[in-house]
């Protein structure tokens, strides 16, 4: 079994005490960092497409999602000194008033798994967070905006209109969810796209920069 083979299934089984050094083997045995990298990231969307058919649930897509983490962590000088093969930058939060973060870090995860640099900020974000978040960071590319209580998604309006009010509309795609947002309400308060799940949210933040 090639290396290659040994990191994509170690991901994708989420074996996170095997993987440093399977991927430091296929460093070894003369693979590049990106070509490793992206192994894993391939990985990453067969446990996507698993999750979405209901296959895998929540814990082993996390379990897959830490295990690339740690790949990443091993590959991480390497790809300092390589060609970067980053889809940008994507800011994430969840939305003034609302503390739930367990959605939001998955999805987190799931993104950057996906080939995306991503700036969490965390909980209880306000509009003007995400704003200084996206001017910050010259490549961002998404704004990945969460709301779990029906109380907040007035907050998650505000934000959304406030990235646009602020001229940001033109720099970054601007995406959300959460369990009482559907893409009706996704698109009645400006947003470029909703997304149901963290698998999903992985999906459409890298067609929605395409």
């Amino acid at each position: 079994m090639s290396k290659l083979v040994e990191v994509k299934e170690l991901t994708e089984k989420g074996k996170q005490k095997e993987i440093a050094e399977a991927v430091q083997a296929a460093i070894d045995e003369g693979c590049g960092a990106i070509e490793i990298l992206d192994t894993m990231i391939e990985a990453m969307s067969v446990v996507g497409d698993k999750f979405k058919r209901s296959e895998i649930f929540v814990p082993e897509m996390l379990m897959a999602a830490h295990t690339m983490k740690k790949g990443v962590e091993v590959l991480q000088p390497l790809l300092v000194g390589e060609a970067s093969t980053s889809l940008g930058t994507c800011v994430i939060g969840t939305v003034t008033g609302d503390l739930h973060d367990i959605g939001k870090n998955l999805v987190a995860l799931m993104i950057e798994s996906a080939g995306f640099k991503v700036v969490d900020l965390g909980v209880d974000v306000s509009a003007e967070k995400f704003i200084e978040a996206v001017n910050a960071n010259d490549d961002c590319k998404v704004a990945a905006l969460s709301c779990l209580l029906t109380t907040t998604m007035p907050a998650l309006s505000e934000s959304v209109k406030a990235l646009v009010a602020a001229g940001l509309k033109d720099k970054v795609k601007i995406i959300v969810g959460g369990a009482p947002i559907t893409a009706d309400y996704a698109t009645e308060i400006g947003a470029d796209g909703y997304a149901e799940d963290a698998a999903s949210a992985a999906d459409l933040a890298k067609s929605i920069i395409a």
